[in-house]
């Protein structure tokens, strides 16, 4: 029993970094953005590329300036690649949003931050990150 519990109280190997994200988006129904971001993971800055689609309310236009954590990395390659999400938010010249994106390797990625310009959404939304091959010292 006390090497049950040992097994089950290991800790993973995975771990956590830090993103910010500028990101602006429109549409009428569906939506489509894209914006510049930076992760910091162990000890460095990767500046990354994001582009996005969502399908459902949209309407309008807004720039949001997000912040937030990535989570169950295990090496900088998990990080990139294609992320669904499911958030909701609003503008109405400066609001507020959330998103929790995911994607196939199981990195899970928390965003918030303020929103500005008019913009209602609710919806599922494809995210594509790509990493700049160029990382800075934190």
């Amino acid at each position: 029993m006390l090497l049950a519990l040992a097994l089950i109280a290991q800790p993973s190997s995975a771990k956590t970094g830090y993103v910010h994200v500028t990101f602006a988006k429109g549409g009428l129904i569906a939506g489509a953005g894209a914006g510049r971001g930076v992760l910091t993971f162990d000890g460095r800055k990767y500046p990354f590329t994001v582009y996005g689609l969502s399908l459902g309310a949209t309407v309008g236009a807004s720039i949001s300036r997000l912040v937030g954590r990535a989570s169950y990395l295990h090496q900088l390659s998990d990080f990139e690649g294609t992320y669904t999400a499911v958030g909701a938010g609003r503008a109405l010249v400066a609001g507020g949003g959330g998103v929790s994106l995911r994607n196939d390797k199981g990195v899970i990625i928390w965003l918030h931050g303020p929103k500005a310009g008019l913009e209602f959404a609710s919806n599922l939304s494809g995210i594509r990150i790509v990493l700049e091959r160029q990382p800075t010292r934190s």
